[in-house]
Protein backbone atom coordinates (compact mmCIF):
# COMPACT_ATOMS: atom_id res chain seq x y z
CA UNK A 1 0.00 0.00 0.00
CA UNK A 2 1.88 3.32 -0.95
CA UNK A 3 2.32 5.74 2.18
CA UNK A 4 -0.38 8.83 2.06
CA UNK A 5 1.28 11.98 0.44
CA UNK A 6 1.62 13.90 3.58
CA UNK A 7 0.51 12.39 7.27
CA UNK A 8 1.73 15.57 8.81
CA UNK A 9 -0.86 17.73 6.35
CA UNK A 10 -3.50 15.27 7.35
CA UNK A 11 -3.65 16.21 10.61
CA UNK A 12 -2.52 19.76 10.52
CA UNK A 13 -6.03 19.83 8.19
CA UNK A 14 -8.35 18.01 10.95
CA UNK A 15 -7.00 19.99 13.87
CA UNK A 16 -7.13 23.27 11.28
CA UNK A 17 -10.82 23.06 10.63
CA UNK A 18 -12.24 22.39 14.27
CA UNK A 19 -15.26 23.70 15.13
CA UNK A 20 -14.62 23.94 18.56
CA UNK A 21 -11.49 25.53 20.77
CA UNK A 22 -8.32 22.87 20.65
CA UNK A 23 -6.91 24.23 24.43
CA UNK A 24 -10.09 24.03 25.63
CA UNK A 25 -11.33 20.39 24.34
CA UNK A 26 -8.25 18.62 24.78
CA UNK A 27 -10.02 15.32 25.42
CA UNK A 28 -11.20 15.69 21.33
CA UNK A 29 -7.78 16.33 20.35
CA UNK A 30 -6.89 13.31 21.90
CA UNK A 31 -9.30 10.54 20.50
CA UNK A 32 -8.36 12.60 16.83
CA UNK A 33 -5.01 11.81 17.50
CA UNK A 34 -5.20 8.38 19.15
CA UNK A 35 -6.71 7.20 15.57
CA UNK A 36 -4.01 9.18 13.76
CA UNK A 37 -1.19 7.48 15.46
CA UNK A 38 -2.46 4.12 14.85
CA UNK A 39 -1.98 4.55 10.92
CA UNK A 40 0.14 2.39 9.31
CA UNK A 41 3.75 3.38 8.09
CA UNK A 42 3.38 6.68 10.22
CA UNK A 43 7.33 6.31 11.02
CA UNK A 44 7.92 6.13 7.28
CA UNK A 45 5.76 9.18 6.38
CA UNK A 46 7.10 11.18 8.82
CA UNK A 47 11.29 9.87 7.57
CA UNK A 48 9.72 11.04 4.00
CA UNK A 49 8.63 14.66 5.05
CA UNK A 50 12.21 15.16 6.42
CA UNK A 51 13.84 13.63 3.63
CA UNK A 52 11.70 16.23 0.63
CA UNK A 53 12.14 19.12 2.89
CA UNK A 54 13.38 21.78 0.58
CA UNK A 55 16.17 23.73 2.03
CA UNK A 56 14.52 26.59 3.44
CA UNK A 57 12.21 25.03 5.13
CA UNK A 58 14.73 22.97 6.54
CA UNK A 59 16.51 25.59 7.57
CA UNK A 60 13.74 26.62 9.27
CA UNK A 61 12.65 23.31 11.50
CA UNK A 62 16.42 23.72 12.52
CA UNK A 63 16.21 27.64 13.62
CA UNK A 64 12.82 26.69 15.61
CA UNK A 65 14.66 23.24 17.23
CA UNK A 66 16.49 23.38 20.35
CA UNK A 67 18.20 20.84 22.44
CA UNK A 68 17.23 20.01 26.04
CA UNK A 69 19.44 18.39 29.08
CA UNK A 70 17.84 14.64 27.75
CA UNK A 71 16.50 15.16 24.19
CA UNK A 72 16.37 16.79 21.11
CA UNK A 73 13.56 18.79 20.46
CA UNK A 74 12.56 19.05 16.65
CA UNK A 75 10.15 21.80 15.73
CA UNK A 76 8.50 20.48 12.43
CA UNK A 77 5.66 22.87 12.00
CA UNK A 78 4.60 26.72 14.04
CA UNK A 79 2.42 28.60 12.08
CA UNK A 80 1.29 31.40 13.97
CA UNK A 81 -2.35 31.22 12.54
CA UNK A 82 -2.70 27.44 13.89
CA UNK A 83 -3.71 26.97 17.31
CA UNK A 84 -1.07 23.79 17.84
CA UNK A 85 2.65 23.10 16.63
CA UNK A 86 4.11 19.79 15.82
CA UNK A 87 7.12 18.31 17.15
CA UNK A 88 9.86 15.36 17.30
CA UNK A 89 12.11 14.51 19.98
CA UNK A 90 14.94 12.66 19.77
CA UNK A 91 16.12 11.16 23.00
CA UNK A 92 19.44 11.09 24.28
CA UNK A 93 21.11 8.11 24.84
CA UNK A 94 20.84 7.82 29.03
CA UNK A 95 24.85 8.64 29.58
CA UNK A 96 24.32 11.51 28.31
CA UNK A 97 21.03 12.75 30.13
CA UNK A 98 21.70 15.41 32.97
CA UNK A 99 19.06 16.27 35.15
CA UNK A 100 16.20 18.70 35.22
CA UNK A 101 14.26 17.94 32.00
CA UNK A 102 12.38 14.99 31.40
CA UNK A 103 13.28 13.24 34.25
CA UNK A 104 12.53 15.36 36.77
CA UNK A 105 8.39 15.66 38.36
CA UNK A 106 7.12 18.73 35.88
CA UNK A 107 4.26 19.88 34.14
CA UNK A 108 4.17 22.19 30.80
CA UNK A 109 2.79 25.69 29.46
CA UNK A 110 0.72 23.37 26.83
CA UNK A 111 -1.25 20.28 26.75
CA UNK A 112 0.04 17.73 24.24
CA UNK A 113 -0.66 14.52 22.80
CA UNK A 114 2.21 12.09 21.97
CA UNK A 115 2.91 8.58 19.91
CA UNK A 116 6.37 6.64 20.07
CA UNK A 117 7.41 5.60 16.87
CA UNK A 118 10.68 3.68 18.01
CA UNK A 119 12.75 2.64 21.22
CA UNK A 120 10.13 3.36 24.59
CA UNK A 121 10.47 4.77 27.92
CA UNK A 122 9.01 4.35 31.46
CA UNK A 123 6.57 6.89 32.16
CA UNK A 124 5.39 8.69 35.65
CA UNK A 125 2.59 10.58 36.32
CA UNK A 126 2.19 12.61 39.88
CA UNK A 127 -0.05 14.16 41.89
CA UNK A 128 1.86 17.38 42.65
CA UNK A 129 1.52 19.86 45.98
CA UNK A 130 1.62 23.41 45.21
CA UNK A 131 2.29 25.48 47.95
CA UNK A 132 -0.09 28.30 48.27
CA UNK A 133 2.18 31.24 49.03
CA UNK A 134 5.56 30.16 46.64
CA UNK A 135 3.42 28.71 43.62
CA UNK A 136 6.42 25.85 43.46
CA UNK A 137 6.14 22.36 43.89
CA UNK A 138 5.83 21.00 48.13
CA UNK A 139 5.83 17.40 46.87
CA UNK A 140 4.96 14.66 44.62
CA UNK A 141 3.42 11.21 45.00
CA UNK A 142 3.93 8.97 42.76
CA UNK A 143 0.09 7.89 40.96
CA UNK A 144 0.96 5.53 38.30
CA UNK A 145 4.30 4.30 36.23
CA UNK A 146 3.25 2.95 32.67
CA UNK A 147 6.49 0.92 30.32
CA UNK A 148 5.16 2.86 26.99
CA UNK A 149 6.88 0.91 23.72
CA UNK A 150 6.51 2.03 20.23
CA UNK A 151 2.68 2.36 19.32
CA UNK A 152 1.90 3.89 22.27
CA UNK A 153 0.30 6.88 22.70
CA UNK A 154 -1.48 9.58 25.27
CA UNK A 155 -2.14 12.70 26.72
CA UNK A 156 -1.34 15.22 29.02
CA UNK A 157 -2.78 18.45 30.06
CA UNK A 158 -1.00 21.77 31.42
CA UNK A 159 -1.89 20.69 35.08
CA UNK A 160 -0.78 17.48 35.17
CA UNK A 161 2.77 15.98 36.12
CA UNK A 162 4.74 13.67 34.83
CA UNK A 163 8.08 12.17 34.48
CA UNK A 164 10.19 9.80 32.29
CA UNK A 165 12.92 8.45 33.96
CA UNK A 166 14.47 6.63 31.25
CA UNK A 167 14.12 5.55 28.10
CA UNK A 168 15.57 2.77 25.66
CA UNK A 169 18.38 3.67 22.73
CA UNK A 170 17.25 5.46 20.51
CA UNK A 171 13.79 6.79 21.49
CA UNK A 172 11.94 8.85 19.40
CA UNK A 173 7.99 10.67 19.98
CA UNK A 174 6.05 12.90 17.66
CA UNK A 175 4.14 15.40 19.97
CA UNK A 176 1.01 18.00 18.71
CA UNK A 177 0.90 20.64 21.16
CA UNK A 178 -1.62 23.52 22.32
CA UNK A 179 -0.24 26.71 22.25
CA UNK A 180 0.36 28.03 26.00
CA UNK A 181 -2.22 28.37 28.36
CA UNK A 182 -0.04 28.90 31.43
CA UNK A 183 2.91 31.71 31.63
CA UNK A 184 4.87 29.27 33.10
CA UNK A 185 5.74 25.39 34.22
CA UNK A 186 7.34 24.15 37.18
CA UNK A 187 9.77 21.36 38.02
CA UNK A 188 10.09 18.99 40.97
CA UNK A 189 13.64 16.90 41.90
CA UNK A 190 12.17 13.75 43.94
CA UNK A 191 15.69 13.75 45.61
CA UNK A 192 16.66 17.25 46.55
CA UNK A 193 12.58 18.20 47.39
CA UNK A 194 13.85 21.30 45.16
CA UNK A 195 11.23 23.19 42.75
CA UNK A 196 11.64 25.30 40.40
CA UNK A 197 9.80 27.99 38.04
CA UNK A 198 10.56 27.63 34.58
CA UNK A 199 9.76 30.90 32.14
CA UNK A 200 9.82 31.39 28.71
CA UNK A 201 12.95 33.51 27.41
CA UNK A 202 10.77 34.91 24.91
CA UNK A 203 8.44 36.32 27.40
CA UNK A 204 11.14 37.92 29.13
CA UNK A 205 12.41 40.75 26.51
CA UNK A 206 10.01 43.59 27.85
CA UNK A 207 12.14 42.98 31.02
CA UNK A 208 15.54 43.01 29.78
CA UNK A 209 16.26 46.57 29.78
CA UNK A 210 15.14 47.23 32.82
CA UNK A 211 17.53 44.80 34.39
CA UNK A 212 20.21 46.42 32.88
Amino acid sequence: MPLRVSALGELAEQLSTAEFDLAQQWDRVDKWFGTWAEQPGLRMNLRHHLLELPNDQAEAVIKRSRETTTHFAWCLRDRPDEPFTFWLHEYKEQRDWRQGYADSVHNHRYHFCTTILRGGYLHERYAATIHPGTELINAAELVRSTPCPVGASGSLLASDFHRIPRAAESTMTFLVKSRQVTPWSLSYDPETQESHRHVPVETRLEHLAKRL
